[in-house]
């Protein structure tokens, strides 16, 4: 599931922002559904969130009373929602709408961190032409009443490329490029995007082979470490995306069982899986939330193409690589790394290079799935003469001799 939500200004598409602080650090949240008849009271859960997780941000699906007095005081940001249901009555009453700020956001601020008001939810897909008919107005309107109430609307500003023949390596950028594109035509390139609903679920039903511990680990794993790392999309580079992880529990009381499985956590607040969102209990540093940094003597890694990758592939992979920052003058005619002159040979160079200067994430040697991991050093695959380390031990570097990517 994956639901992209965008901010404007001054006018509003799906989110407002009403608090005026912000961050220029990532951020990484989590949508707070209420599902289920199991789960810990809510005081409890801002409590586990500040106190042993790294996410400082929540979705809510209903500007819930109890909700948002139990994140008061912890600079916990809270993006409230306005129901599907309340649609109607704000986009044709200004007075509907400045009761709604009156009712759910101002007992609660400035003591609760509300940064963001997210108006109706999926409502594009619920396919109702009504709903869909009084979105704008419903936000224009509310957008209004929340100035006239003295909140301060945000305004946001975003970095961008007009660049175009990107290659694309996952969905999240493709998918978020062509929001961008679609936001650009209709004279809203300036506004930034929220992300305010992506995940993956932990089991399903027999027909959902792709539903399953592994790949929900894997998904959310990736999308903090590609989130974090600041390199954005092709479209929009060197960008922090702000991004809500769907969900924080299982629920219990949802319709199907994917669905009811979507949570990082259970409701004892174990985890269903780690992703490096729990805080260590000596006090260090988050695990794969941050970018890892180059693997130590005897945990090197690198980043080769796969041998049966076609030739439009590893062009296309040399292109996307040289254009983000790879080294590709030495794979260049004249070049120290020239020879072996083998597309195969210039594509691993150039995708490891890549590989290298990103930080070593996994997804960084995905390449449309052309891309391999390797810890053995590919001098060693019977090309390049031995497999010396010549003094590269805090580097995985990969040298000429290094390039080829052999067997792989």
């Amino acid at each position: 599931m994956t639901t992209f939500k965008t901010l404007t200004k001054p006018l509003l598409l799906l989110l407002l922002t009403i608090a005026s602080a912000a961050s220029s650090a990532l951020s990484i949240g989590v949508n707070y559904g209420t599902l289920a008849d199991n789960l810990p009271p809510p005081p409890q859960v801002a409590a586990f969130l500040k106190q042993r997780t790294y996410i400082d941000r929540v979705k809510l699906f209903s500007p819930d009373p109890a909700l948002l007095r139990a994140f008061a005081g912890t600079g916990i940001a809270v993006t409230v929602t306005a129901a599907n249901g309340d649609i109607p009555a704000l986009a044709r009453s200004p007075s509907a709408a400045s009761a709604w700020v009156s009712a759910n956001l101002l007992p609660f601020v400035p003591a609760t961190n509300i940064t963001r008001v997210a108006v109706g939810n999926e409502i594009l897909a619920t396919g109702d032409r009504v709903l869909i008919s009084l979105l704008l107005r419903s936000m224009q309107s509310l957008s209004a009443a929340i100035s006239a109430a003295g909140l301060h609307i945000q305004p946001n500003s975003g970095v961008f490329d007009a660049a175009t023949g990107i290659n694309y390596t996952n969905m999240f950028d493709a998918q978020m490029d062509a929001v961008y594109t679609a936001m650009k035509r209709l004279g809203y390139g300036d506004v930034d995007i929220v992300v305010a609903e992506t995940g993956w679920p932990s089991a399903g039903d027999p027909d959902q082979t792709a539903v399953n511990v592994e790949n929900a680990m894997s998904y959310n794993g990736n999308l903090i470490r590609h989130v974090s790392s600041g390199r954005g999309t092709p479209l929009m580079p060197n960008r922090r995306f702000e991004t809500y992880i769907f969900a924080l529990f299982n629920e219990n009381l949802k319709p199907s069982t994917s669905e009811r499985n979507f949570g990082l956590f259970k409701p004892d607040l174990t985890p269903v899986y780690d992703v490096g969102v729990l805080r260590q209990a000596s006090g260090g540093g988050p695990t794969p939330t941050t970018t890892p940094t180059p693997a130590p003597k005897g945990g090197k890694k690198w980043c080769v193409a796969r041998g049966d990758a076609s030739a439009s592939e590893l062009q296309s992979n040399i292109d996307y690589a040289c254009a983000h920052g790879a080294d590709c003058k030495s794979i260049q005619s004249g070049g120290a790394c020239y020879q072996p002159n083998t597309l195969l040979s210039h594509a691993s160079y150039a995708m490891n290079s890549y590989y290298q200067i990103s930080g070593l994430n996994d997804f960084d040697c995905d390449f449309a799935k052309t891309g391999l991991i390797t810890t053995v050093d590919p001098r060693c695959q019977g090309v390049g003469g031995g497999c010396d380390d010549e003094g590269s031990e805090d580097r995985a570097e990969l040298r000429c001799e290094q390039a080829v990517g052999g067997g792989f």
